[in-house]
């Protein structure tokens, strides 16, 4: 029997080493990730709403949108893959069939946020959070939906930006009472921050890094070692994939911009990947194997 990518995310949470997600929005950024040899990645929702609608991550992506992409991106790679669900999509019925959905895409497990909705990215200005209570609802009605227990349940809270550390310490606490089995406090301003959380959630932790390898306005690059000193079990980077192709597809074509302005040619393949690139990121020689097999060529 096939292990799931819920298991295998599960594996790696019992490891005594820091979990390093980078954050994919279409085929190529997930199968690279896969090629690098990180261990599991998790989907951006703030680039596949970027990516897949071209609109800003204020809400408007679906959740038949959002299960349909995820499921496309699972199943083009063997390392686990969470996903992010945004507020659940509803109330806690609702959660329930947003739960049951995204398992049956074959991801290892979901965000589900205590915003208002429609939510907005959780660096920008302008967030609210729902009461407590119903968040403890929806984490409950998470846990319950679930068909396996290896399922994993990622309680995000955006408290800090409205209720301050200790709101967002109370809330910690109320998720992991709910049954969350990992704790997401979002734009984490300060070190003491993440300690007072890890200290209170009593489950693992997950701090997102954004770019990665680029500072940002709201949450600090921190380095990787001081992060699991501070007991963070994973760290996501959402946008460090999406950043890069966004500055390596402008660099492109302002090259090429000027290649029909000079008409001279420009030949930089340290900048673009060549077609041999590209079909070993894909698995040509696979398709072609069964091709060979399957149709007798």
């Amino acid at each position: 029997m096939t292990t799931s990518a819920a298991t295998k995310f599960r594996a790696l949470l019992a490891r005594d080493e820091l979990i390093v997600a980078p954050g994919v929005f279409d085929g190529y950024s997930a199968r690279l990730v896969e090629m690098a040899g990180y261990k599991t990645a998790a989907t951006s929702g703030a680039a596949v709403s970027n990516s897949l609608l071209g609109i800003p991550d204020i809400g408007v992506m679906g959740l038949r949108e959002n299960v349909d992409h995820c499921r496309n991106l699972a199943r083009s790679i063997a390392i686990p893959l969470t996903a992010d669900a945004d507020t659940g999509y509803g109330n806690p019925v609702n959660v329930w069939h947003t739960v049951q959905q995204f398992e049956d895409a074959g991801v290892a497990g979901i965000n589900i946020e205590d915003q208002v909705s429609p939510k907005r990215c959780g660096h920008m200005p302008g967030k609210q959070v729902v009461d407590d209570a119903e968040m403890v609802r929806k984490i409950e009605a998470a846990c319950m939906a679930r068909r396996h227990d290896d399922f994993v349940i990622i309680a995000r809270t955006d408290a800090l930006a409205i209720e301050g550390i200790e709101g967002a310490v109370r809330r910690a606490r109320l998720y992991a009472a709910a049954g969350a089995d990992m704790l997401f406090p979002e734009a984490v301003r300060t070190e003491d921050e993440i300690a007072r959380i890890v200290d209170a959630a009593g489950i693992p932790v997950t701090i997102n890094m954004g770019f990665g390898i680029r500072s940002r306005p709201t949450t600090p690059l921190i380095p990787l070692p001081r992060l699991k000193a501070l007991g963070v079990r994973r760290i996501s980077l959402p946008r460090m994939l999406s950043g890069a192709a966004i500055r390596g597809m402008k660099t492109a074509l302002a090259l090429m911009q000027q290649v029909i302005e000079t008409g001279e040619s420009i030949d930089r393949p340290d900048l673009v990947a060549g077609i041999d690139e590209i079909t070993e990121l894909m698995d040509y020689g696979g398709m072609r194997e069964r091709e060979t097999q399957l149709l007798k060529l």
